[in-house]
């Protein structure tokens, strides 16, 4: 089998998603990484649910930190012109309100149906939902990113999620190490294959039969 994609190739292949324009809220682990691969003649309106709105990349050096503008991994971030500040009612708000075009979450379980599980692992200790429950109901886009297997090789995506349900059917598009696959009412689609990696390759390491994109094409990167 051929290599995997790294964190930072996986969060430039869902930047592509990003239409100019966008409001787009990113999630904790490798979500935060897309603001670093936004081309310089596109606009895209970052939202945090802790209350900001148009925040931009990871700060590269300490005279860019500002120990008072973080992203969800706890990463110093730059702020772009016009970025502004609100309560945290207003920014659920926004979310609730269908006012997110897009939204990055990273995934512990998804099922075929587009059901998501990303908040809990049973046997260890409670974790907290956060605000992913709001963002997966509320964005009118959600894309999940994340490994396509556990560290025993055991898909992450299933026929019916095992884990404690973030919400169910909510699912549009899962970018993972080795595939991109697109949630629909016929089933997953498996649009694009990681560079190197074969159709049945990447089967072998799903539960749910995939259906397979007339223009299945490998990964632009």
């Amino acid at each position: 089998m051929a290599e995997r994609l790294d964190e930072q190739t996986m969060a430039l292949r869902v930047a592509r998603e990003f239409q100019n324009g966008m409001v787009v809220n990113l999630g904790v682990g490798t979500p935060t990484l897309c603001t670093n691969y936004i081309p310089e003649d596109r606009e895209v309106i970052f939202q945090s649910e802790n209350g900001c709105l148009g925040y931009g990349r990871t700060a590269q050096t300490e005279a860019e930190q500002d120990f008072n503008l973080i992203n969800a991994s706890g990463q110093f971030v730059i702020g772009n012109k016009g970025m502004c500040f609100f309560d945290h009612a207003e920014s659920f708000s926004m979310i609730r309100g269908g006012h997110i075009d897009l939204c990055v979450l990273g995934g512990l379980q998804v099922s075929e149906k587009g059901d998501l599980a990303n908040w809990l692992i049973p046997g260890r200790e409670p974790g907290s939902i956060g605000g992913a429950m709001d963002l997966a109901f509320g964005a009118a886009k959600l894309i999940i990113v994340m490994t396509h297997t556990t560290r025993d090789n055991e898909p992450k995506i299933l026929k019916q999620c095992t884990y404690a349900l973030t919400a169910p059917r909510c699912v549009d598009l899962v970018v993972t190490d080795i595939a991109v696959i697109e949630v629909t009412d016929r089933g997953l689609v498996l649009k694009e294959t990681a560079p190197g990696w074969t159709v049945g390759e990447v089967q072998k390491l799903t539960e749910p039969k995939l259906i397979i994109a007339p223009d299945l094409k490998a990964m632009a990167l």
